[in-house]
């Protein structure tokens, strides 16, 4: 049958998406898989990472409360010590081990080195926290800005197939261009639909990881005065 007698439901299923992938040469078919397969990651960093978040934020929260409540250290240590701990409550419980770790020797010492000790295991533990938070960011942020250059490369071949194609047939009809302009497209379309949003929540996600930072290192730093007050008072 003559290509220009077919209906238009043959010619738009000779263009659908499906049509594209499976036709594509193979250095843009992978473009294709890698770019989506990226996406789909990145879809779950950003899923797994908005529930973290959230988490942490709560936690915090509960955490401020309970710790400005008036009751002793001591029996919020208690309290928290046998907990799965997140953020604050987590550089609160292992301040406390620190201090009481350090009881024995500071009696027989002094308290001179306790709150260098304690201000040290309060920072490498708020490390340790924005580690978790902000692990696999970074590959929200390399999708983000190699997506469109990925894709921008299937553009490449692919208009390079359309020249080849005119040089073959030595037409320039739209049925031997479009092919390959088509295919350039989609890839360009992949490599956007998962850098867009892998950019988004990065920058978001970040932002967020800062404050919370901030959040962490203001209550390490009232902790440690409180710790300081209490070693004068027993100095």
């Amino acid at each position: 049958m003559d290509q220009t007698a077919q209906s238009p439901a043959v010619q738009n299923a000779q263009v659908s998406l499906i049509h594209l992938l499976l036709n594509a040469s193979w250095p843009v078919f992978l473009v294709m898989i890698g770019l989506a397969l990226a996406s789909f990651w990145c879809w779950a960093i950003i899923f797994e990472k908005f529930y973290t978040f959230r988490k942490v934020h709560a936690a915090n929260d509960r955490f401020e409360q309970s710790f400005w409540s008036g009751q002793s250290l001591e029996d919020l240590y208690i309290a928290m010590s046998n907990r799965n701990l997140t953020g604050m409550a987590s550089i609160f419980v292992s301040a406390m081990q620190e201090w009481k770790r350090s009881q024995g020797a500071a009696m027989r010492a002094g308290f001179a080195g306790v709150q260098k000790r304690i201000e040290k295991v309060m920072d490498v533990q708020i490390q340790k926290e924005m580690g978790d938070l902000e692990s696999r960011l970074l590959f929200l942020a390399t999708v983000g800005s190699a997506g469109p250059f990925i894709g921008l490369f299937g553009t490449v071949w692919g208009i390079m197939t359309s020249f080849q194609g005119i040089a073959a047939s030595g037409q320039t009809s739209l049925a031997v261009v479009a092919p390959g302009i088509a295919e350039a497209l989609f890839a360009t379309a992949i490599g956007l639909v998962a850098a867009i949003p892998a950019t988004i929540f990065y920058n978001m996600y970040s932002a967020d990881a800062a404050k919370i930072s901030t959040r962490l290192e203001n209550f390490a730093d009232e902790f440690s005065a409180i710790i300081s007050r209490q070693l004068d008072e027993r100095a």
